[in-house]
């Protein structure tokens, strides 16, 4: 992770399976309803992110794409800033906001300003390794709101520190996986 920024989730969440493995071929849920829920990953920059974060950011949003199924659009905020301020106030590298009603479009807001001191500290790939890990991981929240979006409404602080546990196991295979189809 990123020193002294955590990650955060804006609402509590639910377990989840990994999400699916090559099912990028199938069509995603609402897709064939006229009129139906927008699907797909969307990335949104803020005037400001640094130019290697952005591309980086869409080279591993293309993969995401081949690779996993989002039927529930998902926008990405990339903000300029070194943190992101969270509902609650504080600050943190990532958050993902899962509304209560599903029907409703989640997003995820990534902090980017962090990236040139990041960069001096570990250099370039591990840096901007850090940001896209914190990416997977507010992912792999979405996935969990997704997939048991009952659990996801759960209070029980057992249970979130359990999601955290398995966004960050699932962050790790995301990143391990993208590892192996890109040069460093």
């Amino acid at each position: 992770g990123r020193p002294g920024v955590r990650h955060k989730i804006a609402e509590a969440g639910g377990q989840s399976r990994p999400p699916p493995q090559n099912t990028a071929s199938r069509p995603p849920i609402g897709a064939d309803v006229p009129g139906g829920p927008r699907t797909g990953l969307r990335l949104r920059f803020q005037p400001g992110v640094d130019p290697e974060v952005r591309a980086a950011c869409i080279r591993f949003a293309v993969w995401l794409r081949r690779t996993y199924v989002f039927p529930v659009r998902v926008p990405v905020y990339v903000k300029a800033a070194a943190t992101v301020t969270c509902q609650d106030g504080e600050e943190a590298s990532a958050v993902f906001f899962g509304p209560d009603d599903p029907a409703q479009e989640p997003y995820i807001r990534l902090s980017a300003g962090d990236y040139p001191a990041l960069r001096q500290r570990w250099g370039r790939d591990k840096a901007l390794g850090a940001i896209l890990h914190s990416l997977a991981h507010e992912l792999s929240h979405y996935f969990q709101w997704l997939n048991h979006h009952d659990v996801w409404l759960s209070d029980d602080p057992e249970t979130n520190r359990r999601l955290e546990r398995q966004a960050v196991h699932y962050a790790d295979a995301i990143l391990d996986d993208y590892a192996e189809t890109v040069d460093h």
